[in-house]
């Protein structure tokens, strides 16, 4: 299966797509300074680059610049839409709805537009993001992964503050974590690495960038994660404090 992966930032939209069977990417690049004056990069795995200024009034006429490109006669690699069996999105927030990847429904966009509260600069633009996909490959199922289901497994010691629980209960404050999806990747191939099943083994993952956090992963399971309700919390990073008294 081929499938086109998509994370959707406020004026972005970087793009993979990946034939499964083989893990190849296949094409890749980024939408940039949509909104503004716009700017496309494109790339394939035989070589084929172009890095272009281009009118990108908003993120649908972006998603459809990228399927363009990716069906181009001239330097696409794919024959025409049919052939992407699945779009996926990173969701940074999923807060205290989701515990899992789902299908996209409208129950799962409701969800993830409720949740905007929690991630006011990521989750407006998923959502842009996944209906300018919808838009433009309509009878393609679309699938969101979020970045805090990782972290559904901490223990209320670690997950909540102590605050009084009227609060916490009313306004969901808590520690959600983010960056899970790296997270998971790196337990998950540290077990493999070391030849041990996932459950049988305790580790300190670090997602070290822009944005950085640290989590304990305990019996293959999140334990305790740096990151809390707001990225302020935590390790220092591109631009944000860290933990401050």
């Amino acid at each position: 299966m081929i499938i086109l992966v998509v994370n959707t930032g406020s004026s972005s939209l970087k793009y993979q797509l990946i034939n499964m069977d083989n893990e190849a990417v296949l094409a890749k690049g980024l939408c940039e300074r949509i909104g503004e004056d716009g700017h496309m990069n494109y790339k394939t795995d035989a070589g084929t680059v172009f890095d272009k200024d281009i009118a990108l009034p908003d993120h649908g006429v972006a998603m459809q610049l990228v399927i363009d490109a990716l069906t181009d006669k001239e330097y696409g690699v794919i024959a025409d839409m049919s052939e992407i069996g699945a779009v996926g999105h990173r969701i940074v927030q999923g807060g205290y709805i989701f515990d899992k990847s789902e299908i996209i429904t409208d129950e799962v966009e409701a969800g993830i537009e409720e949740l905007c509260t929690l991630g006011p600069l990521h989750n407006p633009p998923a959502l842009v993001g996944i209906r300018a996909c919808k838009k433009v490959l309509p009878n393609t199922p679309g699938v969101v992964v979020f970045d805090t289901t990782f972290h559904r497994t901490m223990p209320d010691e670690c997950k909540y503050y102590a605050i009084p629980w009227v609060y916490a209960e009313k306004y969901h404050v808590q520690r959600y974590g983010a960056h899970g999806t790296s997270h998971r990747y790196v337990a998950n191939r540290v077990a493999e690495l070391m030849g041990k099943d996932l459950k049988d083994i305790n580790v300190i993952t670090c997602h070290l960038g822009n944005g950085s956090s640290i989590t304990a992963v305990k019996d293959g399971k999140c334990y305790d994660t740096s990151m809390g309700l707001t990225p302020l919390e935590g390790l220092v990073m591109g631009t944000r404090c860290g933990s401050i008294d």
